[in-house]
């Protein structure tokens, strides 16, 4: 890796990783993958299956239990030429993925199109055959283009199909770009964790990918609490660094939602080792602390809205106790009685940022001049981090998404 010193530039996060490194197909058992440990600034080469070896006692791990959907359509025009539709997320205003995909007859949504120029405005139309002997039509028609995305009207004939339906019916598994080979039939299975629940991800939380029933069942006999949060990942997670400075890079807002339960339970518990299960859950978690603050700061400041957490929210807020951020995100569902706390976080994790609910994160290894990779080296560090993954490359680690994992404690940690 080159040398690291300016933490705000995209060239500190850069490394070389070679194509033959990167996992295009994962192996066939989950929790065979390589594990690396990094604790007490020492780096223990292990296997996932071990992972309860290297769990504190009184450790709660918390999974993001998303799950992707079937987010790419394939459409042709009259001219032949075909059109790929990648659905992203809801179209503003539309609401949260999770309740789009209840929707009959009609959604907008925020999309790549592949192709576009061939698209020439015209509405495209695809059809299948159901189970009983009725046809589906579904369509597609462009509404409006902005920077980096279309919003498209998608539309169908049968109104009793859901959109989670029509994901089902006429989708495909939308892969990373990275991988570079078609969706096959065993992608379907092993591109979603097995604690799986909540459809609207266009990403698989890959950090859980090697976690198998066996090792949950072993884990909670061992002691170790476990608990599930939804962040629906978007398509923004793959979306590369293209400005020098990541203070210039625009991050993508996703949707989380809670359990009142395990806001209790954070809560009562503020001295338990919570640990997340990848970045999504480590930013699902953070963000939950300073939505939390800016309600204590303000209690009516989501009164009629949503609450968010913008990009540079958790660099600007005046922190608080760990309790008092929990109590004032469940005096909010109180008062407005609800049972899941939702909410949409635009978190950038870099370093310089202080995290106030992890400690220790579970994840894999990720792309160079990613906001990824600046989560983790706010983490560990930069150089400690350019160590891990030096480490990782020289002892045969395989990357990204079907890639090997590791657990990171902070480098200040003596846990």
């Amino acid at each position: 890796m080159k040398n690291m010193l300016d933490i705000d530039s995209i060239e500190s996060y850069n490394y070389e990783l070679p194509l033959d490194r990167i996992a295009e197909y994962p192996l066939a058992d989950r929790a065979s993958s390589k594990f690396l440990v990094y604790k007490n600034q020492e780096i223990i080469d292990s296997t996932f299956k071990n992972i309860g070896d290297y769990l504190p006692v009184n450790s709660l791990l918390v999974f993001n239990n998303t799950r992707v959907v079937q987010a790419r359509f394939l459409f042709q025009t009259q001219t032949g030429a075909t059109i790929e539709i990648f659905s992203l997320e809801p179209a503003d205003g539309e609401g949260g993925p999770a309740e789009s995909m209840t929707a009959t007859g009609l959604v907008r949504w925020k999309c790549f199109v592949g192709n576009a120029k061939r698209w020439k405005q015209e509405t495209l139309e695809r059809t299948v055959q159901l189970a009983n002997g009725e046809i589906l039509t579904f369509y597609a028609k462009q509404l409006e283009r902005r920077e980096d995305y279309y919003i498209i009207e998608l539309r169908w004939n049968q109104n009793t199909i859901t959109f989670s339906d029509i994901f089902s019916l006429l989708g495909d598994l939308p892969l990373p770009p990275y991988m570079k080979r078609k969706t096959e039939e065993s992608d379907k299975v092993r591109y979603q964790t097995v604690y799986a629940k909540h459809e609207g991800s266009v990403a698989a939380p890959t950090a859980g990918l090697h976690f198998t029933t066996e090792i949950l069942d072993r884990l909670t006999k061992q002691g170790i609490k476990q608990a599930e949060v939804t962040l629906h990942v978007g398509a923004g997670t793959f979306k590369p660094v293209k400005t020098e400075s990541i203070l210039d890079h625009p991050m993508h807002g996703e949707f989380i939602s809670v359990s009142k339960s395990l806001l209790t339970l954070l809560c009562e518990n503020p001295d338990q080792y919570i640990i997340p299960v990848g970045t999504t859950s480590t930013r699902t978690l953070e963000s939950l602390y300073w939505i939390g603050c800016k309600l204590y700061h303000n209690e009516s400041i989501f009164e009629q809205k949503i609450p968010e957490l913008t990009q540079w929210d958790a660099y600007q807020i005046s922190p608080i106790a760990f309790a008092n951020s929990f109590e004032s995100l469940l005096t909010y569902m109180e008062r407005f009685e609800l049972d899941e706390f939702k909410a949409k976080t635009s978190l950038l994790i870099k370093p310089g940022y202080t995290f106030k609910v992890c400690k220790a994160i579970i994840t894999n290894f990720h792309q160079p001049k990613s906001t990824l990779l600046c989560l983790v080296s706010s983490f560990v560090g930069i150089e400690q981090m350019r160590k891990i993954y030096d480490f990782a490359l020289e002892h045969d680690y395989r990357f990204l998404s079907y890639g090997d994992s590791s657990i990171l404690f902070p480098s200040y940690s003596g846990m």
